[in-house]
């Protein structure tokens, strides 16, 4: 990633941009590199104004603080390991955001109670899992009828039911935008 330290990431945009946010060492945890990010947010007209997200493989929070700075209402952060949490919510305050609710659990054990609809939802699960393919079925009842999902991973999952509204790759990282396929 461009002018980064190792365990920090930068805020690309919005009301906290040139922020830096730190987070635990960890193999696991892969930040979206800046221009992929900024390539998504352009996708989503750069502001998400009103818009409930929820970044369901928080990590480093990447994704979900880049929601939050362009102006989004909510934004839901689950992260299953608990030091990350932390981090998470040290980011938090620094920012003074208070539009984030950051919650530690599994995105299954969250997806399982959640009867909240979002407008996004960001996916970018640990590359060498099958959580993308596992996830995705999942989060119907979890969409408004507008909203859109971000997926990141090495190899596209099972995307039957979704229509790619946008794509991109940078490296090994593949990235697109989706809605649900009509009919679905």
């Amino acid at each position: 990633m461009s002018a980064q330290h190792k365990n920090q990431v930068r805020v690309i945009g919005g009301q906290y941009k040139s922020r830096i946010l730190k987070f635990p060492d960890s193999l696991a945890l892969r930040p979206t590199p800046d221009r992929v990010r900024e390539t998504l947010f352009n996708w989503l007209g750069q502001d998400c104004t009103g818009m409930v997200c929820l970044d369901l493989f928080s990590g480093s929070g990447a994704l979900g603080f880049e929601a939050a700075s362009r102006w989004a209402k909510k934004v839901v952060m689950i992260e299953a390991a608990r030091p990350v949490v932390a981090a998470l919510k040290s980011n938090q305050a620094l920012l003074a955001a208070n539009q984030i609710e950051i919650i530690c659990s599994t995105a299954e054990q969250y997806l399982s109670r959640c009867q909240e609809q979002f407008d996004l939802i960001l996916l970018d699960p640990p590359f060498a899992s099958t959580l993308l393919d596992e996830i995705l079925p999942k989060i119907a009842k979890h969409l408004s009828p507008t909203a859109r999902v971000y997926i990141e991973c090495a190899q596209w999952p099972e995307l039957s039911d979704w229509e790619i509204l946008r794509e991109g790759k940078a490296g090994t990282v593949k990235y697109a935008l989706l809605c649900r396929a009509s009919g679905q």
